[in-house]
């Protein structure tokens, strides 16, 4: 009889600090290692932004882009730019309406990785288990606050994604969209009272739909 003798597993711990899952991996020659993550999620505007992130160095001070302040967030960007090989899509709001946000952001997130400029040995997913990615994968809950690729992936998307609403504020200054991002606030509800959505505003979100009207929908700034 055969004995087929199989490595034991990794256990890594949620409080080893942000760089054991890429620890553990490395050890087992997995590497390179890559995080994807996106922002934007929750908006009922703009864009999902999807980023795919391999650091070719440690870069200290990474964490979830949401727990940081903005300053830390671009400086933090700059140096992921620098220092890592990254992989982006930005998907408009249009083919989130048609597709629903749950397919866009996993086929963002295929369409990510598949844009390194090299292929990664393993990928690290926020979240939920994507199929169909090139290389073994591992979805992980709040990665973006455990796995070094994963929060460096969380702030290229932030950041990309911030500029762009930015950019869109000064397109359309009556929502607010370089305050809120397209996040729902009372603010942004009110301005859609007023003004109706925009071309950028997610048609298919019940925030858009519950303040103008399933009828009235058609009718907003174009």
């Amino acid at each position: 009889m055969t004995v087929v003798f199989r490595p034991r597993p990794s256990v890594v711990r949620r409080d080893s600090g942000l760089y054991a899952y890429e620890r553990a991996l490395a050890r087992r020659g997995l590497t390179p290692i890559a995080g994807v993550d996106e922002a934007g999620r929750g908006a009922c505007a703009g864009p999902l932004v999807v980023a795919a992130v391999i650091l070719r160095r440690r870069i200290d001070g990474l964490g979830d882009s949401k727990l940081l302040t903005p300053a830390v967030r671009e400086r933090l960007y700059e140096q992921i730019m620098r220092s890592a090989d990254i992989g982006m899509v930005v998907i408009p709001p249009g083919e989130i309406d048609a597709r629903g946000l749950h397919k866009s952001n996993v086929s963002g997130m295929r369409r990510a990785v598949a844009q390194l400029p090299r292929d990664p040995g393993y990928i690290l997913t926020d979240g939920f288990p994507v199929p169909g990615l090139p290389a073994p994968s591992l979805a992980v809950w709040k990665g973006d606050q455990v796995a070094a690729c994963m929060a460096a992936a969380s702030i290229v998307a932030k950041v990309t994604r911030d500029r762009l609403m930015v950019a869109l504020d000064t397109e359309f200054p009556f929502y607010g969209f370089a305050d809120h991002k397209g996040y729902v606030t009372a603010n942004h509800r009110l301005a859609l009272a007023t003004y109706g959505p925009c071309s950028h505003h997610r048609y298919s979100f019940v925030t858009v739909a519950r303040e103008m009207g399933e009828n009235e929908m058609g009718a907003g700034v174009a």
